[in-house]
């Protein structure tokens, strides 16, 4: 039996979870690969703080570099969050030719094309299955069971804060700010809840997803980004009566050979297998030339479930180490181009959800539609709300597909109009064709 040592750097809740789950099924793990893991070293700022996890003497540090040099250490594990002494660290362990595991997505999406080329350098790894997905294993599926398709698309609920507050919104016709609230008193959302609900956690993963799929490290601005911030509860009840539902969605596709990518709230069919993920779930589900559709689903984050997806690393990276891999396919997948296409924003095709607020004139209606008209935007239906007291019309559409930028020009020209009441509300629709 061959053993591998690890140092782990973060002993927050993602840390202790590890841990926990080494010492939990260690001689499982022993039993099926033939390598046993040892947690011989763990650096954190707080060591006295109760995890709920007893650990050997000696095995607690607040020294991360020493734990890096240490010649001991066959590993390293990257838990300390953040993106600037996550790299330092993160660098230092690959340029020493130690492989690095990591959950960090905004260390990925920021410093990614440094982080695997480093590590191809120095005939190494890095390893980040728990980055995107917690306990679902997308990566590992990319680059393992999907490793003869070209990804045609992906879509992806990719962030369970959100998820959980439209499940909230649709079930119990709450409002956005009561839900996110609840959701914070719970444990669900962050204290300022900015990441999640603005898209930017949703961003990060899906940045990482697109640099897999398409084979080269792919910025942020690269990924236009909206959340769900204020989203209205009037929305969540307009899509239920036309039969879809508002998720956060990260989409990615091949666009005719450029990769078209964006974080947005959008309007899913009812009948789609990812209109069923509910609550903190998250769920990914892929196209391939080869294998059609598949879809992904599980816990997203979580002490225990990104737990699993940081241990399923490590023993990737002992046996890769232990049989001189030198750089896995989760660094040569990264670096298969030296640049990517990216389909301009406006240029982007889809259809749209649209609410408007009108003032109910006589040709109020005909104003929007020679707009529409104008813009090349055909619309598919019309519904229109009952007609307030104040002698305001609540106008539902769907329409066709059209451009980006024409849909920006038309939305721009109808907030102009004299009879137009309110600024118009707009998300994707996305049919999945």
């Amino acid at each position: 039996m061959k053993e591998i040592k690890i140092g782990i750097l973060g002993f927050g809740t993602v840390g202790a979870g590890v841990v926990e789950g080494i010492q939990k099924n260690g001689s499982l793990m022993a039993e099926r690969t033939g390598i046993t893991p040892v947690v011989a070293k763990i650096a954190d700022l707080d060591i006295t703080t109760d995890r709920g996890i007893t650990v050997d003497d000696g095995v607690l540090t607040t020294d991360a570099m020493a734990v890096i040099a240490d010649p001991e250490i066959d590993l390293i594990v990257e838990l300390v969050g953040g993106t600037s002494i996550a790299r330092t660290f993160t660098l230092e362990a690959l340029k020493q030719g130690k492989p690095v595991i990591t959950a960090n997505k905004a260390l990925l999406a920021d410093y990614g094309a440094e982080i695997y080329k480093t590590a191809r350098d120095n005939n190494t790894g890095i390893y980040y299955e728990a980055a995107v997905g917690g306990g679902i294993p997308i990566l590992r599926s990319q680059r393992a069971g999907l490793i003869g398709n070209q990804i045609e698309s992906i879509y992806g609920i990719l962030n369970g804060t959100c998820n959980y507050i439209l499940t909230r919104m649709e079930r119990e016709g709450l409002p956005f700010d009561e839900i996110l609230a609840d959701a914070q008193a719970l444990g669900y959302a962050e204290t300022p809840p900015d990441l999640d609900i603005d898209g930017i956690d949703t961003a990060h993963k899906a940045v990482v997803l697109a640099s897999m799929a398409y084979g080269a490290p792919v910025p942020m601005s690269a990924c236009p980004t909206s959340g769900i911030r204020g989203l209205s509860a009037s929305e969540i009840e307009n899509a239920d009566e036309l039969g879809y539902q508002i998720k956060l969605l990260a989409i990615i596709k091949d666009n005719n050979g450029e990769v078209e990518l964006s974080v947005e709230p959008a309007l899913v069919p009812k009948e789609h297998m990812i209109a069923s993920v509910a609550d903190s779930f998250n769920a990914v589900f892929v196209k391939g030339d080869i294998v059609d559709d598949t879809m992904y689903y599980g816990r997203g984050a979580g002490r225990l479930p990104t737990g699993s997806a940081v241990i399923g690393d490590i023993m990737e990276a002992a046996s890769d180490t232990l049989n001189r891999v030198g750089p896995p396919v989760s660094v040569t997948m990264m670096l298969q181009k030296t640049e990517l296409k990216y389909c301009s924003a406006d240029n982007i095709e889809k259809r749209c959800y649209i609410r408007l607020c009108l003032e109910d004139k006589p040709g109020a209606m005909a104003k929007v539609m020679n707009i529409f008209g104008e813009h090349n935007i055909s619309i598919a239906s019309v519904v229109q709300k009952e007609r307030h007291e104040s002698g305001r019309a609540p106008v539902v559409m769907l329409t066709q597909k059209a451009r980006e930028s024409e849909f920006v020009g038309a939305m721009n020209a109808i907030q102009a109009l004299d009879v137009s009441c309110a600024e118009p509300i707009r998300m994707r629709l996305e049919d999945f064709g």
